[in-house]
């Protein structure tokens, strides 16, 4: 896949892989044929590429950067899956239309502050003290977009807690379940935060890897 990737966008890593797996996995079982795609959070619009690629018809895109809205913009055209890409919070720009499936990759790492930065590469990562500033709206406002039958597909590092997002999405009503699980070394950000972490308790004393995990919560 080709990626471009302007200054401030975030980089497609080892959580972006591990969704767009899924995607290919559930592409060969045909989940995926004719439908219609919401990818929040966009960043540079690989997973919705990936979405397409698999099966899906049509896809949006959403983010509230303007670098990552022009890098989806590009690359999706790139790639040969145009996307109407849009600007703005989460689902705002597209309520109350509805789609099948919902890609979500949001900042999940928690951080010192508790509002994320809005004008910093940190934004890509940082979500507040418990990693949860957008993965609580995701999973509360994910229904409200879905189709009946429809799913969100999301993408998390077990730091900012899978069970809490759980719970939240049988809160909204949806019904989730794990579908893939990665071990991964720690990154730049994770080692520089690692100490702080661990004095929360947040982080086991020789703990090295992360454990990323892929949830999906269907609708109906």
């Amino acid at each position: 896949m080709l990626l471009v990737r302007p200054p401030g966008v975030y980089r497609a890593q080892e959580d972006t892989a591990l969704l767009r797996g899924v995607l290919r996995m559930l592409g060969r079982r045909g989940r995926l044929l004719d439908s219609s795609v919401l990818d929040v959070c966009s960043g540079s619009g690989a997973l919705g590429i990936e979405a397409c690629r698999a099966g899906a018809a049509s896809l949006t895109a959403i983010d509230l950067s303007r670098r990552s809205v022009l890098a989806s913009w590009l690359n999706s055209r790139l790639n040969g899956a145009p996307a109407t890409v849009l600007r703005g919070d989460l689902f705002a720009p597209v309520t109350p239309h509805r789609f099948d499936l919902v890609l979500a990759n949001p900042p999940y790492m928690p951080a010192p502050g508790r509002v994320p930065p809005r004008h910093r590469m940190a934004r890509c990562w940082d979500a507040g003290p418990d990693g949860r500033f957008l993965l609580d709206r995701i999973c509360a406002g994910a229904p409200s977009v879905l189709n009946h039958g429809g799913a969100l597909l999301l993408v998390q590092s077990a730091l900012a807690g899978e069970q809490a997002t759980s719970d939240r999405l049988e809160a909204a009503g949806l019904v989730p379940e794990v579908l893939a699980r990665a071990q991964v070394p720690f990154g730049p950000v994770l080692r520089a935060r690692a100490l702080a972490l661990r004095a929360r308790g947040l982080l086991d004393a020789h703990q090295e890897k992360e454990e990323l995990v892929v949830i999906e919560a269907q609708h109906g």
